[in-house]
């Protein structure tokens, strides 16, 4: 009996450990509490900029240079008079498929197929997730233009710009000119669709209006919609649940 007691207590212990492991973190701190802030960590890890081999999008004149860091970790265990070292390193930032590209990496290089010249997609500390070619307006309207799912605010004040923080999404054409946001600050991005009879995207965004720093069922969903042919890609608001 005392040994199942024990048991009982035991497994309790860990439900409440995972429990309070899963409770996501929030996007989204308002108060600037700089003494809070957790500073990015050192020494286990060095950063190094690499670019990815280019990538030329099927019916275009520009190539595409994913760049972004890799980072090398050791694992060392020292004792009198030996030494182990193994390290582990990835050159790899994104992947390829098709008409998009994918992965977490800082910024885009565009080049002319006829030079040898790049210039960079912004100079914002950024974290892009995926840049889409689309590829059936091309063909259609010959309009060349690329979306991006990215990530441009330490939005959780933790000292870095990564997936943890709120998602939003942009446009350029496929030289990169013209690199504009499309969500609305603060804003989460949830999804985003092309309609090619209308040449339109669609997408949703999600409002923390509660402040609470996360996005759940009691917060406000937007619905916005952008003409592909229009020049300045202006953004219209809809409410298709009213």
């Amino acid at each position: 009996m005392k040994k199942a007691a024990i048991i009982a207590i035991a497994l309790t212990s860990l439900l409440f450990v995972s429990c309070k492991e899963e409770k996501p973190k929030p996007k989204v701190i308002y108060e600037d509490t700089k003494a809070g802030r957790t500073q990015p960590k050192k020494g286990d890890s060095t950063e190094i900029k690499v670019a990815d081999l280019p990538v030329h999008m099927e019916g275009t004149k520009y190539l595409i240079h994913p760049v972004g860091d890799i980072r090398i970790y050791d694992d060392s265990n020292r004792s009198y008079g030996t030494s182990r070292t193994n390290s582990s390193v990835s050159y790899a930032i994104s992947n390829y498929n098709r008409f998009e590209i994918t992965g977490y990496f800082e910024n885009l290089k565009f080049q002319h197929i006829d030079s040898t010249a790049m210039h960079p997609l912004t100079n914002k500390k950024i974290q892009i997730q995926t840049a889409t070619f689309l590829d059936g307006i091309a063909a259609k309207t010959k309009r060349q233009v690329l979306i991006y799912t990215l990530v441009d605010a330490d939005t959780n004040q933790d000292a870095k710009v990564d997936a943890n923080d709120i998602r939003s999404l942009y446009i350029s054409d496929i030289s990169g000119a013209g690199f504009k946001k499309l969500s609305q600050d603060m804003q989460e991005l949830i999804d985003w669709n092309l309609i090619e009879a209308q040449n339109r995207i669609y997408f949703r965004t999600i409002e923390d209006i509660n402040k609470n720093g996360a996005f759940d069922k009691n917060d406000k969903v937007h619905y916005h919609y952008t003409d592909l042919l229009s020049p300045e890609w202006t953004v219209t608001t809809y409410e298709p649940v009213e």
